[in-house]
């Protein structure tokens, strides 16, 4: 694995040799398993705790199935989900997608299957959380230019200061008050700053 870091992972599969297998299969290529179960439902409660880079689920499982695991999981972005089945039929390949599985593999499987998918579902996640905290990040700003527009609003229409002068105003306040604009935005918009 590229860097010191290993890639952490978590297995549920209720068959324990399968289970093994995969276990031995990851460690030999350098993943580091941090958790293993048998059970759907403390697979959601072992990804929530250990936070890993990948779950890999089986669907059919006691306590809770794999879908209904996978959903929990990819419902609170907390890792990438690989399918581990059994049955290859398209409705349940389909509910996998539906379920935020980014990976399906069919039993039995090859290592050089396994770690091409995994490594997959890996970047796939990590682009997801890249591309979520964009989106987060833009409409932050967003809300931001819409506020400081709005006090350049008000204290050019309250105080008769030309648009030059209102961005001025609210930069100067910033850098003499150590805060951001868009705070002394907030500030102007409800009146608890203005010029004198």
């Amino acid at each position: 694995m590229a860097g010191s870091e290993r890639t952490r992972v978590v297995i549920a599969e209720d068959e324990a040799i399968i289970r093994l297998d995969l276990k031995e299969l990851l460690e030999e290529e350098g993943y580091e398993v941090v958790g293993q179960t048998g059970r759907g439902d403390e697979a959601v409660d072992l990804v929530r705790a250990l936070r890993p880079d990948a779950a890999i689920l089986d669907i059919k499982m006691p306590g809770l199935d794999g879908l209904s695991a996978a959903r929990q999981i990819t419902a609170d972005r907390l890792a990438a989900v690989l399918i581990l089945t059994a049955f290859s039929q398209r409705d349940l390949v389909e509910q996998a997608r539906e379920a935020g599985a980014i990976g399906y593999l069919v039993k039995p499987f090859q290592k050089s299957d396994l770690i091409p998918a995994l490594e997959l579902a890996i970047g796939r996640h990590q682009e997801m959380q890249a591309l979520e905290a964009e989106i987060g990040d833009l409409a932050e700003r967003l809300e931001a230019r819409k506020a400081i527009d709005r006090a350049k609003g008000v204290l050019m229409d309250q105080h008769g200061l030309g648009e030059q002068e209102a961005w001025r105003f609210l930069q100067t306040m910033a850098m003499d008050r150590r805060c951001r604009v868009v705070e002394i935005a907030g500030a102007v918009i409800d009146g608890g700053i203005a010029p004198t």
